[in-house]
């Protein structure tokens, strides 16, 4: 049964790990297109995200969660918009630099790993079920 315990805590750390994966690119995904309220001003940046690796010390293993959620360094795109409000003199404006192929593909990852963690869960609890049945049996 420990070891089922432990199936069950990694998988639900998993689960959490990729439910808040899951909202960073959801909120990058409906940001992609937010630009600043003034000329020259920054849009939206990327947010992303990084996991580490916990021991649990009642079961001995390895749980993830989510270490940071930062910024992305890298540039803004410009595009010339003459008529956006945060438009520069010359017409162009810093768009944010989240790529949505990139949000997308992150996204499917995510929700693979998300549908993996609940198939653990679901075999472990079919696994603690059948155990019961064998006790009451005996």
């Amino acid at each position: 049964m420990d070891a089922l315990t432990s199936a069950l805590k990694v998988a639900a750390s998993g689960l959490g790990a990729q439910s808040e994966r899951l909202r960073v690119v959801s909120e990058n995904l409906a940001n992609a297109q937010s630009t600043g309220n003034t000329p020259g001003s920054d849009p939206y940046r990327r947010k992303t995200i990084t996991f580490q690796s916990e021991l649990d010390r009642a079961t001995g293993g390895s749980l993830v969660e989510v270490s940071s959620i930062a910024h992305d360094p890298s540039d803004f795109p410009i595009e010339f918009q003459p008529g956006n409000e945060a438009a520069d003199e010359k017409g162009y404006v810093k768009m944010p630099n989240v790529n949505v192929l990139v949000e997308m593909a992150d996204m499917s990852e995510a929700n693979r790993s998300y549908e993996a963690n609940l198939q653990v869960i679901k075999q472990a609890r079919d696994l603690i079920s059948m155990t019961i049945d064998l006790m009451r049996n005996q």
